[in-house]
């Protein structure tokens, strides 16, 4: 058996490259490129073979090409951590808002890796993404020629891509002080365990706003939902040194909270005061309601769908400063009781 001889040296891998290293025709590779029902003529065993050749020679479609040939799809994906997260489900629907006003229709990938945007990106089924709170982990290299704009992330992790941001540094810091004002001293703080840039963040405004102050951590997986909350609440909670007020890292891990509090005999505010992250539905609907820091999810949405449409109209991008983020002061806080 002869083997394919390698590209030239500095020459741009073609489609004909890919065929002859997986073995296949030129027809196939172009049906598995297609990004339309044609390609699942092709098998999955096929279809495999052909993309792990594309990925070893580097070979991705040119995206002019596709777009003369087939003219652009009119979809964009977005990609979230969780679907079931009811922060995204906010992200989501300032995206649909303003997709429309774009002609744009919205697919939603949720759970997704590196491998499964580096496939979405090489096909002609999107015309663009937006990539919501990124681990780092799930972040492969991303084609030159595909448009993508990041929503909640590192602004280090786009290079020269569009990165629309939150103010979270300063609504874990409003969340800090407004306990503080209140009188409390040793706080408690629900953190996330999760890599995600927002995260990081969060966790170093936490230390910067409550230095010297008496601090209690307990991390906590957002991935295992609101027993894990529940669970970890348990833990910082049950101590014998309890804290008298807690930060939670989002909504859910507040609601967990204060389910561990209500099993353990603690009233909110009057035993422990609560402050959240997020603003969800949920959080005016707990009893008593909590306070939050909104993080305006709908307007991250919008303006991630703005940037990525200037983008696919080859227009310029400006970089966007953080979306303005407030502490919502309900009722699951009070001040603290003087010491005896």
């Amino acid at each position: 058996m002869t083997l394919p001889e390698p590209p030239v040296a500095g020459r741009r891998p073609t489609g004909r490259d890919v065929a002859a290293l997986a073995g296949v025709s030129q027809a196939t590779v172009s049906l598995v490129f297609s990004g339309s029902e044609a390609g699942h003529r092709v098998s999955e065993a096929t279809r495999h073979r052909v993309r792990e050749a594309a990925r070893s020679l580097g070979y991705r479609p040119q995206a002019a090409g596709r777009q003369l040939r087939l003219g652009r799809s009119g979809m964009i994906l977005l990609a979230v951590p969780n679907i079931l997260g009811p922060f995204f489900g906010r992200v989501l629907s300032g995206v649909h808002e303003e997709a429309g006003k774009h002609g744009l229709a919205v697919v939603v990938s949720s759970g997704w890796g590196s491998s499964t945007l580096a496939e979405a990106a090489t096909t002609s089924r999107f015309d663009g993404l937006l990539i919501c709170s990124p681990d780092d982990s799930q972040l492969g290299e991303l084609p030159a020629d595909t448009p993508v704009v990041f929503l909640d992330a590192d602004p280090a992790t786009g290079g020269t891509r569009p990165t629309v941001g939150l103010d979270v540094a300063g609504g874990m810091r409003q969340a800090v002080e407004h306990l503080v004002a209140l009188g409390h001293r040793r706080i408690g703080h629900l953190r996330s365990t999760h890599s995600a840039y927002t995260f990081r963040v969060r966790q170093a405004a936490f230390e910067a706003a409550a230095h010297g102050l008496d601090v209690l951590e307990v991390g906590v997986s957002l991935n295992e939902g609101q027993r894990a909350a529940r669970s970890a609440a348990y833990q910082l909670l049950g101590r014998p040194d309890r804290p008298h007020a807690v930060v939670c890292d989002d909504d859910v891990v507040a609601s967990g909270l204060y389910q561990a509090a209500a099993e353990l005999g603690l009233r909110i505010p009057a035993d422990v005061s609560v402050v959240g992250i997020d603003n969800i539905p949920v959080a005016d609907l707990l009893a008593p309601p909590l306070t939050t820091v909104d993080l305006p999810g709908e307007e991250l949405g919008r303006v991630g769908v703005g940037a990525l449409a200037a983008l696919l109209a080859g227009e310029p991008v400006p970089p966007v400063p953080p979306l303005t983020t407030g502490l919502v002061v309900r009722a699951s806080t009070r001040a603290a009781r003087p010491a005896h």
